[in-house]
């Protein structure tokens, strides 16, 4: 049975003329959204031992979420 579906998929796509080009697009956007983007723009914030990693989160959850924005 999961060889039919295998079958099934892989027919599919090797018979796509336009999909294939789609789908090298949406991986294309995925290895730039995912790779690069996070690299240069979202630094991981938990870094250092365990006990730091606690000690942020603990500190997070317990901060008040009205503290962190400014009231115009």
């Amino acid at each position: 049975m999961l060889k039919q579906i295998w079958q099934f998929y892989y027919d599919g796509f090797r018979q796509m003329t336009i999909g294939k080009t789609l789908w090298t697009i949406i991986i294309i956007k995925l290895i730039i959204i995912f790779g690069i983007l996070r690299v240069c723009f979202f630094k991981p914030t938990l870094s250092g031992s365990d006990a730091e990693k606690a000690s942020q989160v603990r500190r997070n959850l317990v901060e008040s979420p009205t503290t962190n924005h400014v009231d115009n």
